[in-house]
């Protein structure tokens, strides 16, 4: 398996047309050396041999700003991120043109910071696919969060299951507020006619931060739901998530 410090660039050529003018400087001294060289070793040090909470989570960015910064003290790049989108999680859902907004941050460094929010998606999507989502309900919560919670913008997808609610497909309804303009009762149940979908699940989320459903939230997942019985698809949840957390409509009892 290819060493981690390889994937952080400890190992690649001191060029700086290889990271697109983000390299730092070199530092006086031997050429085998450069500034923070010691710095990072520690932190790759606890990095490795510590648990979850090892790095802070300024030191998490530092690490993966690594790929991008051969040379240099990458902490205040880190911060500064931090600074700008609020959390590890704001900065991980960022788009790359709005990470390359801050000073330091360059096409590779934006691409190390991207790779690990896919990375982070495909683990949490891996753990409800070919599994029965309402067996793996928090699983899907997770996967749910970590695809949503941050966009700024309202996005409504519809997951469809088979008969033992595994799920056969994340549909992109699309992106706007959840009304019978944005979304049409008898589309969802067409579509999940057309897929073999026994069951659906409604998700959108809330830019604002707070999961709690609006009065449209409740009608449209009401209408969706008599639709779906005429039909015999089942609507087993409507969930709402923010940075704030999550709401389930079954659980308050608005289905």
């Amino acid at each position: 398996m290819q060493r981690i410090d390889a994937l952080v660039g400890d190992s690649l050529p001191q060029t700086e047309d290889m990271f697109g003018g983000e390299a730092g400087k070199p530092a006086d001294g031997d050429a085998g050396k450069h500034a923070g060289a010691g710095h990072r070793a520690r932190l790759r040090e606890r990095l490795l041999k510590g648990g979850t909470e090892a790095l802070a989570d300024y030191e998490v960015l530092e690490y993966l700003l690594f790929a991008g910064m051969r040379q240099g003290d990458t902490k205040p790049v880190a911060k500064a991120l931090l600074k700008h989108f609020g959390s590890l999680a704001g900065v991980l859902n960022a788009d790359p043109a709005a990470l390359k907004q801050v000073k330091g941050v360059g096409d590779t460094s934006a691409a190390a910071l991207k790779s690990v929010a896919i990375a982070a998606r495909r683990m949490a999507r891996s753990e409800v696919t070919d599994k029965p989502v309402l067996g793996s309900w928090q699983s899907l919560i997770d996967y749910l969060a970590i695809d949503m919670a941050h966009l700024t913008v309202e996005r409504v997808r519809v997951l469809y299951l088979d008969a033992k609610n595994r799920l056969i497909d994340d549909h992109h309804v699309g992106d706007g507020s959840i009304d019978e303009a944005a979304i049409h009762p008898r589309e969802v149940i067409r579509k999940a006619m057309d897929v073999g979908a026994s069951a659906l699940i409604l998700v959108h989320n809330h830019p604002s931060g707070s999961p709690e459903p609006s009065r449209a939230d409740i009608q449209v997942t009401q209408k969706i739901a008599e639709a779906g019985r005429l039909l015999g698809v089942s609507v087993h949840d409507h969930v709402i998530v923010g940075r704030e957390g999550h709401v389930s409509l079954r659980a308050k009892g608005l289905i």
